[in-house]
């Protein structure tokens, strides 16, 4: 197992908000999470689209991460995920780079089908077509980033006529691109094809619950490998719940009844997955957490949920923590806090230098102390003398 050598932090943002919250209060605890996590040193926010439902209310990421630019100076800003299908292929293409621009090159392009049924309904899409859409689309826009020459094309839902990117991008040769992989494959194919990073949103898993990692990076390397491209763990993203507090009981009992409404009214209710024995609300976070599926505790609970995650997987470049309202306020800011200062040291290397020095200290206190103690006496004597 190769681990990253700086693992990347960072957050999903659907982001998911429960009804009855005022909308415009929500967004902008929204963009306050991510300048908290951008003064905490966290590397990344991906930030989604959706258009139906009643919980992910944010509908242009390209606006809202316009926003969040102006109010932190680090962190990188991606799309998490623009859905293709729902746009042109050039219209995307162009706003990207021009926020590539506006950003200096903090922008990230994550891409994927669409998550919602509801919003492809609402479009007049057909699901079944969204992911070769997809497909379409990204090979389209990845022409648009590294060739000069216009491009004619013609597809049964868009067209390009003589097309070209007036304003190249900004980081070159193109601002990172990310696939999303939520639970089929096709995902980290496409991935593999374009050379791209993947953004796993959700965790495949078998009939026994058992997360299927090993086997969405073969078909990621397998898919590289058959064109000619190549892929790196390193940036490969997974992404799942996580609540942190001093003690394992105090983060439970603080997530407990938010994390168990979430999953009855987000997935079950209203998206539509239905488990095979439902369970009371106040048990689900510790069904979740005992299968693995979140992460639940303190800071060292974290530290081994994300070694397990490494075994299972062979190796991933970043964890994001996907963003959920289902603790109070200054306890969620504060499971960000734990993360930062307890977490993340123990993933990027930032602790070596310390943890030497301290030993070499610890290792050496009697005769640093005796020198200490003869260097105060020759103070002292020297004193006196002058006296």
């Amino acid at each position: 197992m190769a681990l990253p050598t700086h693992m990347k932090f960072g957050i999903f943002m659907a982001p998911f908000h429960r009804l009855g919250d005022n909308p415009t209060l929500a967004l902008e605890r929204d963009l306050e999470l991510i300048q908290r996590l951008d003064e905490l040193g966290f590397d990344e926010a991906w930030v989604g689209e959706h258009h139906s439902a009643g919980w992910e209310t944010i509908a242009s990421p390209e606006i809202f991460i316009g926003i969040a630019a102006d109010r932190t100076r680090h962190i990188r800003l991606g799309t998490g995920v623009i859905s293709l299908p729902y746009h042109h292929p050039l219209m995307v293409a162009n706003r990207m780079v021009l926020l590539d621009h506006l950003t200096r090159g903090r922008v990230m392009l994550g891409v994927g089908p669409g998550a919602l049924v509801s919003d492809a309904v609402m479009l007049g899409i057909d699901p079944e077509l969204q992911r070769e859409r997809m497909e379409e689309s990204l090979g389209i826009i990845m022409r648009l980033f590294n060739e000069t020459e216009p491009i004619t094309y013609k597809s049964d839902w868009f067209e390009l006529n003589d097309a070209v990117l007036q304003l190249r991008p900004y980081q070159k040769p193109h601002m990172p691109v990310a696939v999303a992989s939520v639970q089929s494959p096709s995902g980290v194919a496409l991935a593999g094809k374009h050379g791209a990073a993947v953004l796993s949103a959700s965790i495949p898993r078998d009939s026994s619950g058992e997360a299927q990692l090993s086997y969405l990076w073969d078909v990621a390397e397998e898919s590289a490998s058959k064109h000619g491209k190549t892929v790196s763990r390193e940036e490969w993203r997974l992404s799942i719940p996580v609540h942190l507090a001093e003690t394992r009981e105090k983060a439970f009992a603080e997530a407990r009844q938010g994390a168990g409404q979430f999953q009855r009214e987000y997935f079950e209710d209203t998206i539509g997955r239905k488990p095979e024995k439902p369970l009371p609300v106040d048990e689900i976070i510790d069904h979740m957490a005992g299968l693995g599926h979140w992460i639940i505790g303190t800071p060292d609970d974290c530290i081994a949920g994300i070694e397990k995650l490494m075994e299972r997987s062979g190796g991933f470049g970043g964890l994001l923590v996907m963003a959920q309202d289902w603790a109070p306020r200054e306890a969620i800011l504060n499971s960000y806090e734990l993360m930062a200062r307890y977490v993340m040291p123990h993933f990027q290397d930032s602790l070596t230098g310390l943890e030497i020095s301290n030993q070499w200290s610890r290792d050496r206190t009697t005769e640093l102390m005796a020198a200490r103690q003869a260097s105060i006496a020759r103070a002292r004597d020297s004193y006196v003398q002058q006296r």
